[in-house]
Order: C-alpha cells, then structure tokens, then sequence
C-alpha cells in the first residue's frame, strides 16, 4: 500500500475532462462491464484516454464519477483490475503499475496507470546467473556495480543496491536471496539501472533491454548455508558465478559452495574479486590456489588474461571454469563480464514441455491478493490460466487462476521458462501458500509423494549413514528433514548407492531425473530422484 497520497489527491484534484487522460470507476465487474456492447464502449472510452494522455492514461478506482472517495472491497478491487487489464488488453494497452491506499475500515481506492502497446514478451537470450562465495568476498558488490555501472567505494557501497533487509544493510551480510537485473540492446550496449531501489527503473531495463541478465544473489555467511542451497539448486539457473577475494583467497566455504555449484552440473565462472587490494604477486599466488581447487574436482580452468572471453564464452561447460579478475573499485573485469554475459547462450530454456514452477517466496499485495514468486522451471504461463497449486499438507492440489504476471517490476501477459516472475493467485490466501510448493496446469494430474527412491554420492559424513538418518534434502525450492533409509543399511564416505527417502512432515511434487542436495551438521551429499512409486512408513525408523 502506498504510503504518499500526493499521486491520488492530483489525480483528484485535476478531475475527469473530456479530452483528458484521466477516468473515475467505482468499480468494474464480468458480468456487467464485459457484455459486448458495453465491453465495447469501456474499450473505445480507454483508448481515446490513452491517446488524451499521449501514450498513458490513468483510471482511479473505488471513487464516484465526480472525484468522491466510495472505497470497495479488496475483491471487487481485484477483479475490476482483471476486468480493466481485458479492456486494456482490447484497446492494445497493458496495466504498467497500479497505487492503492485505505478508504474507510476495510475499503479500497485505487490507481492505475495505463500505457499504450502490448505488455512485454521476455526475450528469449534471458539468461540467469547465481552467485555464490565466502562471507565478504565481494560478490554482491561485483554484481551491484555490474547492474548499475557504479564504481564501488571500496565499503560495500554497491552492495547495497541488492540487499532489502535493514539488518543486512547494517551488518553488511546478506542473510537471505536478493535478486538484480542488468540488460543489453539490439547492438550489445549495457543497459544498467540508475537506481535499483526504484521498482521502476528495473521495469525500465525489462523493457528496454533486447538481453536479459538476471541475478540470483546467494548468501555467503555459513549459518545461512542452507539459504545458499535453495538459491543454487531452487532457482532454474543457467550459470554460477563464485567470487574468491584476492585478499583471502580459497576457503572451507568456497569450496563448499563450488562442490554444490558442481554438483548440479551448472558450467560456473570464477571471479577473482578485489584484486585492486593486494600485490599482483598475491592475485597471481590466489589465481593459482583457484587453479588447484579446480583440478582436484576435475575441472579444467580457463584464465582469461591467456585467452579470449570469446574463447570462453565458447569453452564454458560443466568442466571448464573461465576465471576473470576482477575489481568493483578500480573496474577490472567489469567490461571482460559485460562481454561474456552478452554472449553467453540460454541453457535451461524448456519452453514445450508442460508449465511447472517452484515456489520460492510469496506475498500479499493489498488490491492484488496473494503472489507466489519463483523461477519458472519448464514450458510457459499466461494471465488469466487456471492452475494447479499444491500439494497442500493433506496431498491435494488447489485449483487457483493466475491473475497476473510481473518479472523484475515489468508486468508481462505471459513468461516462459528460465524467467523469475511473481504470479497473482486468485483462488487462494498467502497464508496457504508455502515455499516448495509446485504451480502445474489445470490439466495436469500431479501426485503428491511422501516417499521416493534416489542415487545418492556422500560426499562428506564423519562415519557413516544408517537407516533412520535424518538429513534436510533440498530440492527445487522446498528444504525438508527427510529420512535416510540405505540399500544394504549403510553409506560410507564416498559412496554412491540407493536408497529410499522419506519426507518427514508432509508430501511434495517431485519428479524422477531431479537432482537434489542434502546436508546434515557436516554432513552433505547429492543425490537424483530415481522413483517416486516407494511407499514408506508414515513413522520415522529409530537410529
């Protein structure tokens, strides 16, 4: 809710006029509003606003046709957005932002702006990028100099473009997901944001830009390592990106972050950060050190003070790893990671297949209702789809409708896979929505599992795994304490072997090929689903 009336009392104030851009509705519904001859009136009535206002109308919403504050119910604001989003939609205009504000005890008023041309199609070169490294090695700085163009100040200063918390801000540690989006035009110009703090300036860069990066921004504190692992195995990523500080060099975290970067397959970059801070003896001798990390996990480094970005653009996969050297204060690399993620091809495009996204946050948007974000990991959605939401703690699945689609601020009338959006759910409260919970088509037939069968590899345990050892698995973006239960009753350090997993609290949508990671003190493995057809007990089997 908006907390400045200042845009609502001008809006007012300027009143409705004939040959202008504005319009009061008390509030717009299906079946009075969309019967043709009316239907047809409302969209000839919001073209000609748009073309009063050259290009923008704006429609104030719960007021009398002469400015009076009616105020209606968030449902009869919600779908009057629905309703007016179809005029607009006729009229070849989209909804590009809507204010609402209080009116009365429970009542609504609100104000949308209009603007002329269909809403934004994604384009296809999107690409997603996550990042990852120690606490403090400057990746979050990196990457808010590389969306804004800024110069760091050599404080973190950049950083703060992506944290949203107060505390982060304060302690200069990220303590959970930020997300950032730079972009490029038709002839491979960056465009960056003026400043990210504006919703608006990031719907600028959407669309504007003819490429899309967008950044899943990770956190490096090891207590939050396990919010690190929902960002790299929970979003549909196309590259990692892990920053070693020169002055620090390789850690226990970095390594522990690379081996889940690796793990997932997901072709990584290596910046070296904040070279500006130490000798070039010390880059060379941290260059080295990154070098040695990668071939002791069979990974082929590719510096790129001896060869092109072109060449590693062209060589990055899951066994070659380009390393950069960077600097957010003095700009070394900026323009080397400018060339490389303007060419860089989109890798998790699954636009055929049928539509599935993880659910990673969700919110309540007065006017809007509830929202569901995450990374939409197969085939496509459009505003005004029916949908399946679930499963719900019993195994079910909710039918709900998707109101409407916004990907970094920009709303979009329909997103495919790879895009990291915010779909308004009609059908059901955020209260009822929970993190790894799938989004399906209304079609679909899904079935809750409780219990599956996996190929795990332990890749660190201080003894061994027995039946009964109880992990927390991470998987798309749900993170549950499941229960181990090996083939042959036990897993060794290094072993690769079956065995059946149950989640502990209740079921999830998951599907064989999926690759997870779980994690337990110091304990931590891969795995793939290989069956979901095993039924386990509903209790958990004693140590």
């Amino acid at each position: 809710m908006s907390a400045d009336r200042a845009a609502l009392e001008q809006a007012l104030a300027h009143g409705e006029k004939e040959d202008g851009h504005i319009e009061f509705k008390e509030r717009l519904t299906r079946t009075l509003h969309l019967e043709d001859g009316r239907k047809e009136s409302l969209v000839a009535q919001l073209r000609h606003r748009v073309l009063s206002g050259d290009g923008e109308a704006t429609y104030v919403v719960g007021v009398t046709d002469d400015g009076g504050i009616a105020g209606i119910s968030q449902d009869a604001f919600s779908e009057t957005m629905d309703v007016l989003s179809l005029l607009a939609e006729e009229a070849d205009a989209h909804i590009d932002n809507v204010e609402t504000w209080a009116a009365g005890d429970s009542g609504l008023v609100g104000m949308a702006t209009i603007r002329e041309g269909a809403m934004l199609e994604a384009d296809d070169g999107h690409i997603v990028i996550g990042t990852a490294g120690h606490v403090d090695h400057g990746k979050s700085t990196l990457v808010g100099s590389l969306v804004t163009g800024e110069a760091d100040d050599g404080n973190g200063a950049t950083r703060g473009f992506l944290d949203v918390q107060p505390h982060e801000v304060e302690r200069g540690l990220s303590a959970d997901l930020s997300y950032a989006v730079y972009g490029f035009d038709a002839t491979g110009e960056p465009i960056r944001m003026d400043n990210p703090h504006r919703k608006s300036d990031r719907a600028r860069v959407v669309e504007e830009s003819n490429r899309l990066v967008s950044f899943v921004d990770t956190v490096g504190h090891e207590p939050w390592l396990r919010t690190t692992i929902r960002g790299l195995v929970g979003q549909k990523l196309d590259y990692g990106l892990l920053a070693v500080a020169a002055d620090d060099g390789p850690t226990k975290t970095t390594r522990e972050h690379l081996g889940i970067l690796l793990a997932t397959d997901l072709p990584t970059i290596v910046t070296i950060t904040k070279v500006d801070t130490v000798s070039d003896e010390r880059v060379a001798e941290v260059e080295k050190a990154v070098e040695s990390m990668l071939r002791d996990v069979q990974r082929s480094p590719l510096r790129t003070d001896r060869y092109s970005i072109e060449t590693a653009a062209e060589e990055l996969s899951e066994t070659v790893v380009p390393i950069i050297r960077t600097s957010a204060v003095r700009g070394d690399g900026m323009d080397d990671l400018d060339r490389l993620f303007g060419q860089l091809p989109k890798r998790t495009s699954d636009d055929h297949g049928e539509f599935r996204m993880y659910i990673d946050r969700t919110y309540n948007v007065t006017g809007v209702g509830a929202v569901a974000s995450g990374t939409i990991n197969a085939g496509h959605v459009e505003a005004g789809d029916e949908l399946l939401l679930g499963p719900m703690p019993d195994g079910s699945f909710r039918e709900v409708e998707a109101r409407s689609i916004e990907m970094h601020y920009h709303r979009v009338d329909a997103a495919k896979a790879g895009r990291i959006v915010g779909i308004a759910l009609k059908g059901v409260d955020e209260a009822e929505i929970k993190r790894g919970m799938a989004l399906l088509p209304r079609h679909a037939e899904p079935t809750a599992t409780r219990s599956f069968a996996a190929e795990v590899m332990v890749l660190n345990h201080p003894t061994r795994i027995r039946e009964g050892y109880e992990p927390v698995v991470h998987l798309e973006t749900l993170s549950e304490t499941a229960i181990f239960r090996p083939e042959g009753g036990k897993l060794l350090p290094g072993d690769t072997g079956m065995t059946d997993i149950e989640f502990k609290f209740r079921p999830y949508f998951i599907e064989e090929g999926q690759r997870f990671v779980f994690r337990e003190g110091a304990s931590k493995g891969v795995g793939t689903v290989v069956s979901t057809d095993t039924d386990g007990p509903s209790t958990p089997a004693d140590d």
